[in-house]
């Protein structure tokens, strides 16, 4: 076994561990361990609570202009209705905005936005939010309550085609039926005047205000829509503090100040985002991109004080995040829970952190993550025991190699290697359990499309990052039998019903119990296979970009970046 995955270990040396992840992202693997207690308070951004505030020269002047060079991906899609992945997400936060935001403060992580405030009315089940004065969109035209109404049942219409509207718009009481084709109007959602707005839900949930900050409630422009049709992301009127300046795929993506936003005027001028790939350290030290991650090729050099790249050098804080192979439970042989538990206990996660990733990473055995709200230490997870792996095998309906259905895993990417956790753990399969399986790989928009359409009998190359702080980002939404999201097709009516309980219950101690006992169920189901948390990793910034934070989950990060021109 470590014969064949010394072999591959030099593999390990080609990843990059900072990469955007999000709701159904791409794998990324980060560094340094976290600590594993429950934390009572969320902190978003660990080692980085103080909030981005707009920072000055020696002479108290604000610092303004300049360009941030970073590199990316393609984004799937820039409409902010249809986002479910991490790229895409990434680009959208800053561009479109919606009433309210995540922002930084561990404190109070959910911030006012285009709404200036709110208040709670009719026990827990109307919101009523108060919109800034004299706000606009990108072109000046102004934004009022009428665009909130309009661009809410736009996502829920048909013929926006949204995968996940329902999950952060189905409360809202109305939605379901714009969903269904039975209206176009939802009736929980009521125009009071110019400025302000009501939304009623069905039923008082302690996480709905969390998930208005998801980009499935952002605020678009009807007239750009309509004129635009399906191009309309081409030049797309937005909210946000940038608006999209150029996208030419394959080669870059540049935002630029909004000059007509809400709020403190962005520094930078642009951001420009490299999509045409290459080696993001050598580009780093080519001065072609400003912000790159460590990979462990180059972790010891970067680490060695006397190195110039040293000085550079940034922790970055765990994301909430948790990497995962899943099972379609409706595809033969993952309808066999027996087949689901012996994959998982064949796999030993320690072994492989230890010997593929020099212990830099964590290995996971729940869903929700250390220092979550709702992460629970005392899930144990489905261990590596070869034994019980092997006899859960047998016990199960796909126990004869002849009459086996073919297995295959299949994982974003476009050629090369299919992904360094893929291979070594179809190579454990192989040896533990004589299980073989083939890996294919996809383009990245494809791969999400046939994600969320259950066409994969089985899928890898995932990093669920959560969306909101709340335990429901990952219990609800990955595991209840009608989620959207609920990518591997799990049904158990025990989990509906803990579900559906803790949706309402309005205690929190209450309420994270129902959600811990619900994992503990989905996780001896074997729903999953998790496969690492996220943890704490390394980042190189040029010494020029002032105020770049590094959070915990994604939330809007280049307002009050800027460059020090005395240094550039």
């Amino acid at each position: 076994m470590i014969k064949k995955m010394n072999k591959i270990i030099v593999l390990a040396l080609s990843l990059i561990f900072i990469i955007s992840t999000g709701c159904g992202s791409e794998d990324s693997i980060s560094n340094t361990n976290t600590s594993s207690e429950n934390q009572s308070k969320l902190s978003l951004a660990p080692k980085l609570n103080e909030k981005s505030q707009p920072s000055t020269n020696q002479q108290g002047e604000k610092k303004s202009g300049g360009i941030l060079k970073r590199v990316w991906s393609d984004p799937p899609t820039l409409d902010p209705h249809l986002v479910t992945d991490g790229t895409s997400y990434g680009i959208v936060i800053e561009v479109f905005s919606g009433l309210v935001k995540l922002g930084g403060n561990p404190n109070e992580p959910i911030e006012p936005d285009l709404a200036e405030s709110w208040k709670i009315l009719d026990d827990g089940k109307t919101y009523e939010f108060k919109l800034r004065e004299n706000l606009k969109f990108s072109n000046g035209e102004n934004v009022t309550t009428e665009d909130i109404k309009w661009s809410l049942e736009r996502a829920a219409h048909p013929d926006t085609g949204s995968t996940v509207v329902e999950e952060f718009l189905g409360d809202i009481v109305g939605i379901k039926d714009i969903i269904e084709g039975n209206s176009n109007n939802a009736e929980g959602i009521t125009i009071i005047d110019d400025e302000i707005i009501q939304i009623k839900i069905d039923a008082p949930k302690a996480y709905f205000l969390a998930k208005l900050t998801y980009p499935t409630a952002f605020i678009v422009n009807k007239q750009n829509i309509n004129e635009g049709g399906r191009n309309w992301t081409d030049n797309p009127i937005s909210t946000g503090p940038f608006t999209l300046k150029e996208y030419k795929i394959g080669q870059r993506i540049r935002i630029a100040r909004n000059d007509n936003y809400w709020g403190s005027p962005a520094y930078l001028d642009e951001v420009v985002f490299n999509l045409a790939g290459g080696v993001s350290m050598a580009m780093y030290e080519n001065d072609e991109i400003d912000i790159t991650g460590v990979g462990l090729a180059d972790l010891e050099r970067v680490e060695d004080p006397t190195e110039p790249l040293n000085k550079d050098l940034i922790i970055v804080p765990p994301s909430f995040s948790v990497s995962y192979i899943g099972f379609n439970v409706n595809e033969p042989p993952f309808d066999d829970v027996k087949f689901r538990q012996s994959l998982n206990y064949a796999v030993d996660k320690q072994l492989i952190a230890d010997q593929v990733f020099s212990n830099l990473v964590r290995p996971a055995y729940g869903i929700i993550p250390p220092n979550f709200p709702g992460f629970s230490p005392d899930i144990e997870g489905l261990k590596f025991n070869k034994e019980k792996a092997q006899n859960l095998l047998n016990e199960s309906n796909y126990s004869d190699p002849n009459t086996r259905p073919r297995i295959t895993v299949t994982v974003p990417g476009t050629g090369g290697s299919p992904g360094l956790t893929t291979e070594v753990i179809a190579d454990m399969w192989r040896q533990n359990l004589g299980v073989e399986v083939e890996i294919q790989q996809v383009e990245w928009a494809t791969y999400i499309q046939d994600l969320h359409r259950g066409r994969l009998q089985s899928f890898s190359g995932l990093s669920w990052q959560a969306d909101y702080p709340d335990p429901s980002t990952f219990i609800d939404v990955l595991f209840r039998s009608d989620s959207a999201l609920n990518n591997g097709n799990y049904s158990n009516k025990e989990v509906d019903t803990l579900i559906n309980k803790a949706q309402t219950e309005q205690d929190i101690t209450k309420r994270v119990n129902l959600y811990n006992d619900a994992e503990k169920i989905i996780v001896n189901d074997a729903a999953w296979l998790p496969l690492w948390w996220g943890v704490e990793a390394k980042a190189l910034v040029k010494p020029w970009i002032k105020d770049y934070k590094f959070y915990s989950m994604t939330i809007p990060t280049y307002q009050y970046v800027w460059i020090d021109k005395d240094i550039y």
